[in-house]
């Protein structure tokens, strides 16, 4: 997965494709008896799957009598739901946890701190023994453990459960919307991947995929379409592998769109390997799914894709391209590119810079290779281009993307779309902000009885490398 972003899933989220506040008196309170409730701060880092974890343990935890607190040290348990995509984001999270021991010493001895997700997967014994931050570590698939988890630790028990699951997809749990703003939501279709990229540590954290099933999916969907929500994204580490019994990908988008007509449907990841044409055809039949795709290519040279185990092509990622601009020729395009991988050549760095000219992407998650410990890359190959090389060649990517991205918005100007309200504009109250279907972000004026939730059509007046701004019409 792509998209990173860090939150406080009771405060503010910082995230790239979605901005917006959340509230406490979203997470809801349970009938206590007279007893006094337990306190929870949660805190996400990483990608939209996540965050969209941290909503199902919000809700494992208010069935277990907690309520939310923005304030650290008012908690009684202390939760950070991690990422190990990047060596960069492991520290950033070390770096808060010893924050957190901090609070925990001076204010709170009793607080109990615990680290979730995929750091907790990888990093266990560290965590624990070593470094002696946590008291509790719970992997992605044994969330519903955590009661039991926080009674060994209120025994003065360290307490850990990292056992991965081909069956777990938490169906049977309603999420707690933390974020969104009542307008965009997250619903996980699937978990777990069976991609073996050389350099990613996904399959080691979060196991072997499993899908939910159908009608789980359209359940919650119907759910959150009578609850107001309008933008609902379809989540899984490659959601194009998806298969319950008889429904593929294809069929499961098109029962979801169909649905309610006034929610936009969107979905990511996809694997180029695995994108299909019913997918496209499915996508074009339906106004109401977003005309965005996210296909990583991760390199451009098919020698460096072979050496990521990436299982396709160059010539084959620029097939599916084609065929995307075929069936839907509006569609947004946005991918991840990682720079600085094992033996990268000078030629095969000329060629992602040339794959980026060739496709004309709207957006790209850009970044250099961080070696992942446990991982092929780590065990075949080795880390061996310099770091001021790395750092120049991603930014020759990233001066390049960056062009794409505002010639991209340029072409939209004096154009009109249908632009879904987010809520307020981050910078000024008096604007407005929402996104296209291609998933870009649009800003315009305040007008009076519009309002978040809503669509509006908007004439782009002018752009910015990042942002198209303009003004409601008729």
């Amino acid at each position: 997965m792509s998209n990173l972003f860090s939150s406080n899933v009771f405060g503010k989220v910082q995230d790239e494709d979605r901005q917006g506040e959340v509230f406490l008196d979203q997470v809801p309170t349970i009938d206590l008896q007279g007893k006094k409730s337990k306190k929870m701060y949660l805190e996400s880092y990483g990608c939209a799957m996540n965050f969209s974890d941290s909503e199902i343990v919000a809700s494992i935890m208010t069935d277990q009598g907690y309520t939310a607190t923005s304030q650290i040290n008012e908690a009684d348990v202390v939760f950070i739901n991690t990422c190990s995509i990047r060596d960069n984001a492991e520290q950033k999270i070390r770096a808060r946890l010893k924050e957190f021991k901090i609070v925990k010493q001076r204010h709170k001895p009793d607080m109990v701190v615990g680290v979730l997700g995929c750091m907790a997967e990888r990093l266990k014994a560290k965590l624990l023994e070593e470094e002696k931050l946590v008291d509790l570590v719970v992997g992605p698939d044994a969330y519903k453990d955590l009661a039991n988890l926080l009674e060994q630790v209120d025994g003065g028990q360290k307490a850990v459960n990292v056992l991965l699951s081909r069956e777990e997809t938490y169906a049977d749990i309603t999420p707690v919307r933390l974020g969104g703003n009542g307008v965009l939501a997250f619903v996980t279709i699937m978990r777990g991947c069976d991609n073996m990229c050389s350099f990613c540590v996904v399959p080691f954290t979060r196991g072997r995929e499993r899908s939910r099933d159908t009608q789980s999916i359209i359940n919650e969907v119907k759910d959150l379409a009578a609850r107001g929500y309008k933008d609902i994204t379809l989540l899984g580490q490659n959601v194009d592998s998806y298969h319950w019994q008889d429904t593929n990908f294809a069929q499961l988008l098109e029962q979801c769109a169909v649905v309610d007509s006034t929610v936009r449907i969107r979905f990511s990841t996809s694997h180029p390997k695995d994108i299909t044409d019913e997918v496209l055809h499915t996508m074009a039949r339906h106004h109401n799914i977003a005309k965005n795709i996210h296909l990583p290519i991760q390199a451009g040279s098919t020698s460096m894709l072979k050496r990521m185990n990436r299982t396709y092509t160059r010539d084959w990622y620029i097939n599916r391209i084609d065929k995307i601009k075929e069936i839907l020729p509006n569609c947004g395009l946005s991918t991840d590119i990682i720079v600085g991988f094992c033996d990268e050549t000078d030629d095969e760095h000329l060629q992602t810079l040339s794959i980026i000219e060739y496709v004309g992407y709207n957006f790209a998650y850009m970044f250099k290779y961080s070696e992942r410990p446990g991982t092929l890359a780590h065990r075949k190959y080795d880390d061996n281009i310099p770091e001021t090389l790395k750092t120049q060649r991603l930014n020759e990517i990233m001066t390049l993307q960056h062009q794409h991205s505002h010639t991209s918005n340029q072409k939209d100007v004096g154009k009109v779309f249908e632009v879904l309200i987010e809520g307020n504009s981050k910078k000024s109250d008096a604007f407005l902000c929402g996104r296209t279907s291609q998933n870009k972000m649009v800003v315009f004026p305040k007008t009076e009885g519009i309002e978040k939730g809503i669509y509006v059509n908007v004439l782009i007046e002018r752009c910015t490398q990042a942002t198209l701004l303009g003004k409601i019409v008729d």
